[in-house]
């Protein structure tokens, strides 16, 4: 099978790539590890069975930056640059990067053996930054008063009356969320990027299963405080219109969870192309799935924020400035921005000793693998 429309490099069956590039029960589609970037730029208009890992992931961004962008037209929203929407940037760029990179991996990881796995690593690094991302918009918008059985400013009494905080405060919760909460989210992070970086070079064999099941402990950490608020009552009083516009953000979470669980299922099942191995190479094979669910519960989490963003918007006196007296203080720089720069260094610190451990196991193979499959400038078809 030949890339066609001015193409000259041929696709390749499984039994003639090396081992590490085939993929479970695809065998055809294949690029061979010795692009060149405008080789692997052009790939993206040709159907190999890269393709649709491609663009499953590159266009959502453009989607996901259509409903992110509407927050900043809402009604009593402070100007975009403003300390409240610090934790929502960084959610953006944590979403950004996961699916820019996922897209780009897919893309370029044809290079050589050593670029396919530095742009893996990538990948994995990402999803981690985004799970941190995902837990500073959690813990300053989802229940912003979580854990807070009473607050140090006089200005909010009267909402304090209203909410009635102690009938839904637990103050047991107060050392984990002001103390813990974030910094439990940022290692378990770091833990994800070590574990999924350690299965493309030792623990192949249940690569998928691992991978999957790490990333369940950073869901389960950055989501406590949507259980929190599950398990307790609204801190809004049912009469009020924040109450009404937070109502939804339960049933984002369940679908979230839900498209989460079937991308799970997708990804370790390798349903459909176990079933019909070489039917579903080019498309339809159980990656392109797992792109388009990940990015359904993404835009549903981003569906609940904004829910949870409209109805504090709606209670002015939730809006803590940096400055407030509370267990919860507002958002900084240093808090948001400053906790996403910290944990990027040491991402990226991880994904170079892997990257170089990966030049020194293939680094060598490269001339070898050139000499026995040059590019053949071939006839188009």
């Amino acid at each position: 099978m030949l890339l066609n429309c001015g193409q000259p490099l041929p696709l390749l069956r499984h039994t003639d790539v090396p081992p590490r590039v085939i993929e479970n029960f695809i065998l055809t589609g294949y690029r061979f590890p010795n692009y060149s970037l405008w080789d692997c730029l052009l790939s993206a208009f040709r159907p190999t069975n890269e393709t649709g890992n491609f663009w499953t992931h590159f266009l959502p961004v453009f989607i996901f930056f259509y409903y992110f962008v509407e927050v900043f037209g809402w009604e009593g929203a402070p100007d975009s640059g403003e300390p409240f929407f610090y934790p929502l940037w960084n959610y953006f760029i944590g979403v950004s990067c996961l699916l820019m990179a996922s897209s780009m991996a897919h893309l370029l990881n044809s290079m050589s053996l050593v670029v396919r796995e530095v742009c893996f690593f990538v990948d994995y690094g990402t999803i981690s930054a985004y799970t941190v991302g995902s837990s500073l918009a959690y813990y300053y918008y989802i229940h912003p008063q979580a854990g807070i059985a009473e607050t140090g400013s006089s200005s909010r009494v009267e909402l304090n009356r209203e909410a009635a905080p102690s009938a839904y405060a637990i103050p047991e919760c107060n050392v984990f969320f002001e103390t813990y909460y974030i910094p439990c989210a940022c290692v378990v992070a770091i833990i994800c990027v070590l574990s999924c970086c350690n299965t493309r070079q030792r623990w192949r064999q249940h690569r998928y299963i691992i991978r999957t099941l790490v990333f369940l402990l950073p869901f389960l950490i950055s989501s406590t405080p949507i259980f929190y608020r599950l398990l307790t009552r609204s801190p809004y009083s049912t009469s009020s219109s924040s109450f009404t516009a937070s109502t939804p953000m339960a049933r984002f979470f369940y679908r979230h969870c839900l498209w989460l669980l079937v991308s799970a299922i997708f990804n370790i099942s390798k349903f459909p192309e176990r079933l019909a191995p070489g039917r579903f190479d080019i498309w339809g094979h159980s990656h392109q799935w797992f792109h388009c669910c990940t990015f359904l519960s993404i835009l549903d989490e981003l569906h609940m924020i904004k829910a949870e963003i409209k109805a504090i918007l709606l209670s002015p006196a939730l809006l803590l400035p940096p400055t407030s007296l509370s267990h919860l203080p507002g958002p900084t720089v240093a808090s948001t921005y400053g906790v996403m720069l910290l944990l990027q260094t040491t991402i990226v610190s991880i994904i170079v000793w892997f990257s170089w451990r990966a030049n020194c196991i293939y680094g060598s193979q490269r001339e070898q693998l050139e000499k026995e499959h040059p590019k053949k400038h071939l006839k188009c078809h």
